[in-house]
């Protein structure tokens, strides 16, 4: 199998099979109508083209798996696959594996650090908070291991909802344990749930695509809201941590402008914020630097980061 990350300009492939993420019919300037397509397989994605309709052997569409014949071309700076053949897979002749991207880390492992951090929390009340979601919740738990954290930009792949969240949780330890001020148990719970929104901002794989929900709502609000209503059903849960803990999750993305409807007003907020955007923006960039030629240097302007990105002498060995 000819993996997407592995493509060329230039190259030709053909009949292999890639899944289908969406499929639109368009209209160029010359009024001549085209198919475009973008295509997944667990290394990324890829635009695709069919200039011709008579190219479309048989009947497909968004989240089929498709057998293709194309060229590797480059557009815009990105490659894109010129079709000249495509029709739908019969079941048996792909491997889902193949085609939904997945966490490198050991899921059970990054589990049972999770549950770890839950075992180090004092606060009878947040512990237990905890708890309800990610010991008693068999159902929670397991689309949790399973989820991403994203559409698109940091952690788009199966498990990425974990290895971020523990990731976050990692550095709020750290930042607790280096600033005695911070309240460790709220800072610790919410690292664990300030996500757990996505679980409904976002459907599974193979769509991983915004539900209604999720455009309407939003995974911050959603994830509060779910977390309130937990909140409800320990009996005397005390009001202001509550509220401080809510404060957390409203306050995450740091800025308004960047979807949180709270700036944070705690230190454990802020120090929530600084741990979320440090392993988003980590991340990006580990994602970004792992595409293309590894032996080119300089990778051109990055809109996310606002700047020209070099590889560093590490990334270039």
């Amino acid at each position: 199998m000819r993996y997407i990350q592995d493509l060329r300009e230039g190259d030709f492939i053909k009949n292999e099979i890639y899944l289908c993420k969406s499929k639109q019919i368009l209209t160029g300037k010359s009024g001549k109508q085209y198919v475009s397509l973008i295509l997944q397989d667990k290394t990324g994605t890829i635009d695709g083209k069919i200039w011709d309709f008579n190219n479309e052997i048989k009947q497909y569409e968004a989240m089929d798996f498709v057998n293709i014949d194309a060229r590797v071309n480059s557009f815009q700076d990105a490659l894109q696959l010129n079709i000249s053949r495509i029709y739908k897979s019969r079941e048996g002749e792909y491997d889902p594996e193949n085609y939904f991207p997945k966490t490198t880390r050991d899921v059970e492992d990054m589990y049972r650090k999770i549950k770890y951090y839950i075992g180090t929390i004092k606060e009878t009340n947040l512990r237990q908070l905890a708890e309800e979601f990610f010991i008693n919740d068999e159902a929670f738990i397991k689309r949790f291991k399973e989820h991403s954290a994203a559409k698109s930009v940091h952690h788009s792949f199966m498990g990425g909802l974990l290895e971020h969240t523990l990731s976050v949780v990692n550095m709020c330890d750290y930042y607790a344990a280096n600033y005695p001020i911070i309240n460790r148990d709220v800072l610790i719970v919410a690292g664990l749930l300030h996500d757990i929104g996505k679980m409904d901002e976002l459907s599974s794989f193979p769509r991983n695509d915004y539900t209604d929900e999720g455009q309407l709502l939003g995974h911050i609000f959603i994830g509060a809201n779910k977390i309130r209503e937990k909140i409800k059903e320990i009996v005397n849960f005390p009001g202001k941590l509550s509220m401080e803990l809510i404060h957390c999750i409203l306050a995450h993305h740091g800025e308004l402008e960047y979807g949180s409807p709270k700036k944070p007003a705690t230190i454990e907020a802020m120090a929530l914020h600084f741990a979320d955007n440090t392993d988003a923006k980590l991340q990006t960039m580990t994602e970004l630097l792992s595409t293309g030629d590894s032996k080119e240097e300089w990778m051109g302007y990055q809109r996310l980061f606002e700047s020209n990105i070099m590889r560093s002498t590490k990334g270039i060995e």
